[in-house]
């Protein structure tokens, strides 16, 4: 039996190992450092965090990136942050699928003399050596601010309905409390909200579809916390043929909810500069790795941190954002399929 054990717990060591990509198959003697996203559904982060993050990483020294995606797994990413460890890391870059579940990564990491940075989401518990993230609240204010002003210009009547991030996500909460700050007193009433688990694009779908069947005639607007949850309430106003269509909020300005801005299908995203985010995250890491002290910008539950600002994005600020700053092209906007909204909007 004992043998049995010992080739079971090989087995899964290996696995836990190959589900590290980026790992080389040979020890370059390199210093290690680990970073550790949540999820595919959201783009940004395959689009931009870990690539933002690797270049920087690769400009600084040479250094082995360890780099794994738990897909929106909290166990998943239990096991990589533990196979990250037992290679060898001498730094942590954890963005959390759980921020609760994930106490137990940092504990486990601090236990090694590992210090941990705790990308765009924070982890309470555990010692942390930095925090690098947007002000949550703030963007929620941002959102909700854009959107009832929208709402006080086209006179609605109406109600919201409110499709909030993740329960497990710590950032969900600054964004519902933002949001909340400014419509509890707008004068257009929630008439319903939803914590989207996973932040599922398809949750957010079938809870807006079922909103819409008890609401209809009623709904104004849909405070969407992401592009993602977006996507999901629009297909939803679609899919129920609902007119007039509701203004809907998002953020991260992915590519797909610039288009869908252009086309009138979205109000409004918040463009936050992942790059600056993912490159601070990669120098505090090389810091650490070289056994330097992270600071930050304040202090939030006794950890350095540097929180970045964030920016409304309208059909009207386009150009002024996303394509001023090289994050998206003309070209890549005005797609075949938005090549005349585009024109309409002043954009070509």
């Amino acid at each position: 039996m004992r043998a049995g054990r010992l080739i079971g717990a090989a087995i899964a060591a290996v696995l836990a190992a190959a589900s590290l990509t980026g790992c080389v198959a040979a020890d370059s003697g390199a210093v290690k450092i680990a970073l550790l996203l949540p999820d595919a559904k959201t783009a940004r982060y395959e689009t931009f965090d870990k690539p933002y993050f690797t270049n920087r990483i690769n400009q600084l020294g040479d250094f082995d990136i360890l780099y794994s995606n738990a897909d929106q797994d909290a166990s998943k990413q239990q096991s990589q942050a533990e196979a990250a460890l037992a290679s060898g890391v001498k730094v942590l870059v954890l963005d959390p699928v759980d921020g609760a579940a994930s106490v137990s990564i940092v504990a486990a990491a601090n236990a090694q003399g590992v210090p941990v940075i705790a990308y765009d989401r924070f982890i309470s518990g555990g010692e942390l050596a930095f925090y690098v993230s947007f002000d949550n609240a703030n963007i929620g204010h941002l959102q909700a601010s854009a959107l009832v002003a929208k709402l006080d210009e086209e006179g609605a009547g109406g109600g919201i309905l409110m499709v909030n991030g993740s329960p497990t996500d710590n950032n969900a909460g600054g964004f519902k409390s933002g949001a909340h700050s400014v419509i509890d007193t707008s004068g257009y009433p929630v008439l319903a909200e939803f914590d989207t688990p996973d932040w599922s694009p398809d949750k957010a779908q079938d809870w807006v579809a079922s909103q819409i069947t008890q609401f209809r005639g009623r709904i104004s607007a849909i405070y969407a916390a992401n592009d993602g949850t977006a996507s999901g309430a629009i297909a939803a106003v679609y899919a129920a043929n609902l007119t007039p269509r509701p203004f809907v909020t998002g953020q991260d300005a992915e590519l797909a909810a610039i288009q869908r801005i252009v086309s009138g299908d979205q109000y409004m995203t918040i463009y936050k500069d992942i790059k600056q985010e993912a490159e601070l995250a990669a120098e505090m890491a090389v810091r650490l790795a070289r056994g330097e002290a992270a600071t930050g910008e304040t202090v939030i539950d006794g950890t350095p941190a540097t929180l970045l600002g964030a920016e409304v994005v309208t059909v009207d600020t386009i150009l002024d954002t996303v394509v001023a700053d090289g994050v998206y092209t003309v070209d890549e906007i005005c797609t075949a399929a938005y090549e005349a909204a585009c024109e309409r909007a002043g954009i070509r």
